[in-house]
């Protein structure tokens, strides 16, 4: 099988892949609050909080939550313009805080972003609802 080189701008797609994610993380952020005040919950919408603007992306959600009942939720948000099974990438860390905190994590999937916005929620283990393929690969030396 022949591996056809072609120019690609690599910053270009990861600078509009960082857009496209910090704005589907601002619509699931809204989107939370507006859940909260609906459910009467004004003091929750409060403490929402945008973990990965706020401290960054190392924590394995994007968006600290909460249930109506005042049970916290940690929502990751994996955000395409594709449709609902486009691909998406997904970090060892976020599998291990979804594998850790099964009860609290949550995957919000945004797609169709740019035009016609939908989404739906998935819960852990996310091996039962997504095929996980390895992708890249960290080389140590020996």
């Amino acid at each position: 099988m022949l591996h056809i080189a072609r120019k690609f701008d690599v910053a270009a797609r990861d600078e509009r892949n960082r857009a496209l994610g910090r704005a589907g993380e601002e619509r699931v952020l809204a989107h939370e609050r507006a859940f909260l005040k609906s459910a009467g919950r004004d003091d929750l919408a409060r403490k929402l909080r945008w973990v990965s603007e706020e401290e960054g992306d190392g924590a394995g959600y994007n968006i600290a939550s909460f249930a109506p009942d005042g049970r916290p939720r940690l929502i990751e948000v994996k955000t395409t313009n594709g449709w609902e099974r486009t691909p998406f990438h997904i970090s060892r860390n976020e599998l291990a805080v979804a594998e850790e905190r099964r009860s609290e994590w949550s995957l919000f999937r945004p797609w169709n972003f740019a035009r016609e916005p939908k989404a739906f929620e998935l819960h852990p283990p996310l091996d039962a609802h997504v095929s996980l393929t390895a992708t890249s690969f960290q080389a140590s030396f020996h």
